[in-house]
């Protein structure tokens, strides 16, 4: 009688025990409503800076000003896959990660390196796109910078608040850093031969010479880029965990198929038709 009654309640408690885990794993699931959220206000908000072409730049189409680019494409497919909306805001590239946090934004793409430091604060997705960082000069002085030593006292520009900035004040130590907010300004400023240089990803350099071959070059001087600082993801807040496994699922679709190669192409098409 002892044993089959000792039997019973084992059974019993196991019986709860399972019941609790499950209600826990249920409770734990149905906390994260990241994806039921945007789907019910019917709107992805994403954030994004547009200096940064071809992945986010404005143009004007029929009399309306556009954030177009690579980024803004693969939020096209995210919202799509999301049956909502999509909604861009831009802003300062420094700012992204506090609208992130605050709210006010549902996602950043905006070329976003998934560095030890921002991971600390926000979630990324898995890698997209991959960067290495190069120095972009004048035209004239193409083979004027061979290495970090010809630097030496120099006026270098980088982003605030990016890998670009990292890398000058570490490897360009005797040079003098010079950070803006936008990219267009530091560009703009060599061009003006008020900078000597400005560090971009390898993409952003190649693009400013495909638009003004006769302008800019890339100099001989070879920075590193550390491998965290090559892979270009989306963030997201790090408790949104559902709306991350989406937009995942979204970017390994698109590279299976080919069509993330297909979207960059189609950036870089936009952007030649809209500068002419």
């Amino acid at each position: 009688m002892k044993k089959s009654l000792k039997k019973s309640l084992g059974v019993i408690g196991a019986t709860l025990a399972l019941g609790l885990v499950l209600a826990g794993c249920s409770n734990s699931s149905s906390s994260d409503n990241s994806v039921k959220k945007i789907q019910d206000k019917g709107t992805l908000v994403v954030g994004t800076s547009a200096d940064y072409a071809p992945f986010e730049f404005p143009i004007v189409k029929n009399g309306k000003k556009q954030i177009v680019g690579y980024d803004m494409l693969i939020a096209q497919k995210i919202a799509k896959d999301l049956n909502v909306k999509l909604k861009i805001e831009n802003t300062e590239f420094s700012s992204l990660i506090s609208e992130l946090k605050s709210n006010k934004i549902d996602l950043i793409l905006a070329g976003m390196v998934s560095t030890d430091q921002r991971k600390k604060a926000v979630a990324f997705s898995k890698s997209y796109y991959e960067v290495e960082n190069v120095l972009l000069v004048q035209k004239k002085d193409a083979d004027k910078y061979k290495s970090i030593s010809s630097l030496k006292g120099k006026q270098v520009g980088a982003q605030q608040s990016t890998t670009q900035q990292e890398i000058g004040q570490t490897q360009l130590k005797n040079s003098n850093l010079v950070t803006e907010s936008l990219v267009t300004s530091l560009t703009t400023e060599l061009s003006e031969g008020k900078l000597d240089g400005v560090i971009v990803e390898n993409e952003i350099a190649n693009n400013y010479l495909k638009q003004y071959p006769n302008k800019y070059a890339i100099a001989k001087v070879k920075l590193t880029t550390p491998k965290q600082y090559r892979q270009v993801n989306v963030a997201l807040r790090k408790g949104d965990k559902g709306l991350l496994k989406r937009v995942n699922k979204e970017i390994t679709k698109l590279q299976k198929s080919g069509e993330m190669t297909k979207l960059f192409k189609k950036a870089e098409k936009i952007q030649t038709e809209y500068s002419k």
